[in-house]
């Protein structure tokens, strides 16, 4: 086994380990979180950003930590086991942009402007367009707009303005911005390369999020199903529930293959079609097992699964808010196809 392997392995060990700091013991935090003006909180924010995760991906002589995809997939990883609330793939995205633009990693949150339309993920610029699904935008201290003009894809900070929020099922909010460029700074003439790399980083950490969701609701209904007795015996005895158990098992396996997989790709400098494939067969897999997999924990849970007061359904609800952020199962599916190199 080679050094440099070594050495990575023991990063993502590190990456992983430094999560204990926000990651509950259990879920009253979160549960407290759940629909308040911002859903996440400022001063766990305040330790994630000097603890340098949301400019994780940033070169070091940008002001990074210039670490690679694989520490990211595994740092969102442990984040999705304890439903961290606090959007740091959002904020990675900008502080990618600002770091395309010559500018500073941000230490507050700073959300990025640039979808027009559902399921997407192309940000075509109009200037007038209302930009919608901003994550835990009321949260943000500051916004870049994407704006199409001749130069490119320009890039604008807007401050903090009055914005339309709608509620999530996981207790968070997604807004709707309508762009002005009054009070605006001008950043950048063309960040386009950069948004694509970091539309993608967020489509596959967002599925290492899952990944996490998935490992964590599986984990507590294995522990349901060696304590619950029926007819004088632990459930999980029973050989249909370990049939189900076995499959589920097999859909997160196949999951963490898939994502890890897709860390190392773009580890490798791919060409931009060898990584749109790999997110997007990754993203397509995690959309998709991490419903089946929450909702079979909340069934084999019984009633109890299905009450709001017990754990298990947060997860449920968490996996359906991000199930199609950054691009549905049917989104990534139709990319993969189209981005799917012919030798492959």
């Amino acid at each position: 086994m080679s050094d440099s392997y070594t050495e990575r392995q023991e990063s993502v060990r590190l990456v992983r380990d430094s999560a204990a700091a926000v990651v509950p013991g259990d879920y009253r935090r979160i549960r407290d979180l759940r629909f308040t003006d911002t859903g996440f909180d400022a001063a766990t924010w305040a330790e994630m950003a000097a603890m340098g995760w949301v400019a994780l991906r940033v070169p070091e002589a940008q002001g990074g930590a210039g670490l690679g995809m694989a520490e990211y997939v595994a740092l969102a990883e442990a984040l999705g086991r304890g439903l961290v609330p606090e959007p740091l793939i959002p904020g990675a995205i900008s502080a990618a942009l600002l770091a395309a633009a010559g500018e500073a990693p941000p230490e507050d949150y700073v959300v990025t402007a640039w979808q027009e339309a559902a399921d997407t993920l192309h940000a075509p610029g109009t200037p007038a367009a209302p930009r919608v699904f901003l994550p835990m935008a009321r949260g943000a201290a500051r916004a870049l707009l994407l704006v199409r003009e001749a130069s490119g894809l320009a890039l604008y900070e807007l401050p903090t303005q009055a914005l339309d929020a709608q509620m999530t099922q996981d207790g968070g909010h997604v807004a709707t911005l309508r762009p002005s460029l009054g009070g605006a700074r001008r950043l950048a003439d063309d960040v386009a390369p950069a948004l694509d790399q970091a539309l993608d980083e967020a489509a596959l950490a967002t599925a290492g999020y899952l990944l996490g969701v998935m490992e964590q609701s599986f984990a507590m209904t294995l522990d349901y199903l060696r304590t619950r007795k029926q007819f004088g015996k632990a459930i999980g005895s029973f050989q249909a529930l370990q049939h189900r158990a076995v499959d589920l098992q097999l859909q997160i396996t196949l999951t963490r293959a898939s994502v890890e997989d897709a860390a190392g790709v773009l580890d490798s400098s791919p060409s931009v079609p060898q990584r749109r494939a790999a997110v997007s067969r990754a993203k397509a897999r995690a959309a998709e097992a991490s419903m089946l997999v929450t909702r079979a924990a909340v069934q084999l849970h019984g009633a109890i699964g299905y009450t709001d007061e017990y754990d298990v359904g947060l997860f449920v609800r968490k996996a359906m808010v991000l199930a199609n952020a950054f691009g549905s199962a049917t989104l990534h599916r139709r990319r993969f196809v189209a981005e799917l190199p012919e030798e492959d």
